[in-house]
């Protein structure tokens, strides 16, 4: 999909919300000169209140951190790691915004562009040469044992449904699209959309899918059951994660975000997103070759890394912790210091 101009004019300025993890230096020079380098070419910057005074850009607009922050903008660009993304994706939810990440954590599966491809990312930005990807979105009403719905929440990643009381032992039935199919007792229960099964869901053990297939993925941690694998259903299905009234209690964490208490005997419904997030891409690399950098897959045979095998045209790959390249020899041809190493909940 190409970037689109709803909700704007020839008239009107094109903006750009910058969403910076402002904890690291680093971070903050880059986004200044970032920010710079777009009023040049005429694009209004845009900061958030909490952050504008750390960033200190000078001619840039500044707005409160809230559901309007992102309104009549074309980019929210994230200086940070896959925390930062994710705040940022609360901020541009209800606008037509399409957010583009710089990553500057350690992993960074949902950013676009690396810190070494930052002017060729703003150079796309100038000239609108960037298309947009629709990503599927969750929602999640929590309902009581009386039927009422009394909260909900929303998640780009997942929702983890999870013991309020760690030393016990959180009992759930679960369902799909109203229909009983297994109980057990667990640590919690995960339900993720095909962006973030590369995320919590992967470390509990979850497939790993592309992110432009349209299913929901419901993943338990630490079952005590022998039938307790990782389920891929429709889009449309509804997943229930059910919660017996004399069982420990429950609660809901939305992107490691937003939490949500389940009442006693309630149960959490999970369904595909009405709205989709944006998210803007410029480099022409395949999910899968995100894979390989982001986790240093081999790709030359197993028996023989330096062999020029099937896979050799992958000529380098990433370690994700030092930001070394290493060519098709093993040898080390570039790497970065500065860089640093963020976390998911970094900023």
């Amino acid at each position: 999909m190409s970037p689109t101009s709803e909700g704007r004019t020839s008239l009107q300025p094109r903006r750009v919300l910058l969403t910076v993890h402002t904890g690291r230096r680093d971070i903050v020079a880059l986004a200044r000169s970032s920010a710079a380098r777009l009023q040049e070419s005429g694009i209004v910057v845009r900061l958030l209140d909490d952050e504008a005074k750390e960033l200190d850009i000078t001619g840039a607009e500044v707005v409160p951190a809230d559901a309007e922050a992102a309104r009549d903008t074309e980019i929210v660009m994230v200086f940070g790691g896959d925390g930062t993304f994710l705040r940022a994706a609360e901020l541009a939810r209800f606008t037509d915004a399409a957010l583009m990440g710089v990553n500057l954590g350690r992993v960074g599966f949902l950013a676009e562009t690396e810190p070494e491809a930052v002017e060729e990312t703003l150079q796309a930005i100038e000239r609108c040469e960037y298309s947009v990807e629709e990503r599927l979105a969750i929602e999640v009403d929590v309902v009581d044992v009386d039927g009422t719905v009394v909260g909900g929440t929303w998640a780009l990643n997942e929702v983890s449904i999870e013991k309020a009381e760690r030393s016990r032992v959180l009992d759930v039935v679960i369902l799909i699209d109203g229909r009983p199919l297994t109980s057990f007792g667990c640590d919690g229960v995960l339900c993720a959309t095909p962006t973030g099964s590369t995320a919590y869901a992967f470390s509990a053990g979850g497939p790993v899918v592309w992110p432009d297939v349209e299913a929901l993925l419901l993943v338990p941690t630490n079952a005590h059951a022998l039938f307790a694998r990782p389920l891929v259903t429709s889009p449309n299905s509804v997943l229930t994660v059910s919660v017996p009234a004399d069982g420990n209690r429950a609660r809901v964490s939305a992107d490691g975000r937003r939490m949500v208490s389940v009442p006693d005997g309630g149960r959490v419904d999970v369904r595909k997103a009405s709205r989709p997030v944006r998210i803007a891409r410029v480099h022409a690399s395949t999910f899968g070759d995100r894979l390989v950098a982001k986790f240093g897959l081999p790709v030359r045979g197993f028996r023989d890394a330096r062999h020029a095998g099937p896979g050799h045209e992958l000529t380098t790959s990433r370690n994700v912790f030092d930001r070394e390249v290493v060519d098709g020899n093993g040898d080390v041809v570039a790497g970065g210091e500065a860089a640093g190493g963020g976390t998911r909940d970094d900023g």
